[in-house]
């Protein structure tokens, strides 16, 4: 598949229905516009790939509705150079908007089928996260750690504390937390043992796995 002047416009259209639902966040729209989301879904979705829906992309995984994606990164009020966690790599293309952001991204993906394929799928395009790690994003990166910002991309049913502890004061958890339906909830830590926590309404995504072993 190209990434043709059609599919600019239809990226145009996507901004501004994300526009009209609330996103205000111009980088973010900007990197919407320029992303080609058809190239991160199996080419008989392409025609979808601009309508603000998510779609399968494999090992039982989607690739997130861009509203939620735009909404995610709103957030985390990133800046140029913030080190980023991003626990769900899937397709690819939440990462792609984040590395848009001038952000140091690094992420985990526990599908060795999605961590194989998205791993090419970056270089392809010339994409290139500091990092992306076949792993249990349970645990985070504590190698790593501290983060500016750290985004879920998958429902947890709880949140989980090795999250919160790698991230520096000052910086930004968005995660949605729930089993069936997930809020959106957003952590910003204050201190050491400080975190203040808002929520911003339902969302569904696939749900969080955690390995066991």
């Amino acid at each position: 598949m190209k990434d043709t002047l059609k599919h600019r416009g239809m990226r145009n259209k996507l901004a501004n229905v994300l526009i009209g639902k609330g996103i205000t966040n111009t980088k973010v729209l900007d990197a919407i516009r320029i992303i080609p989301r058809h190239l991160f879904m199996d080419s008989s979705f392409e025609v979808h790939a601009y309508q603000d829906k998510a779609f399968p992309i494999g090992a039982d995984q989607t690739i997130s509705q861009p509203y939620t994606v735009a909404f995610q990164t709103e957030l985390l009020e990133l800046k140029p150079n913030h080190k980023i966690l991003e626990i769900g790599t899937g397709s690819g293309y939440q990462t792609a908007v984040l590395l848009q952001l001038k952000a140091k991204v690094f992420s985990i993906e526990r599908q060795r089928e999605l961590f194989k394929k998205t791993n090419l799928f970056f270089k392809k395009l010339g994409y290139r996260p500091k990092k992306v790690i076949f792993g249990d994003g349970y645990k985070g990166l504590p190698e790593e750690a501290p983060f500016d910002g750290i985004i879920v991309t998958a429902g947890a049913p709880e949140v989980p504390k090795p999250l919160m502890s790698q991230l520096k004061v000052g910086g930004r958890l968005v995660i949605p937390v729930g089993v069936d339906e997930q809020i959106m909830t957003l952590f910003v830590r204050k201190s050491a043992t400080e975190f203040e926590k808002k929520e911003f309404g339902s969302f569904r995504f696939v749900p969080l796995l955690e390995n066991k072993n």
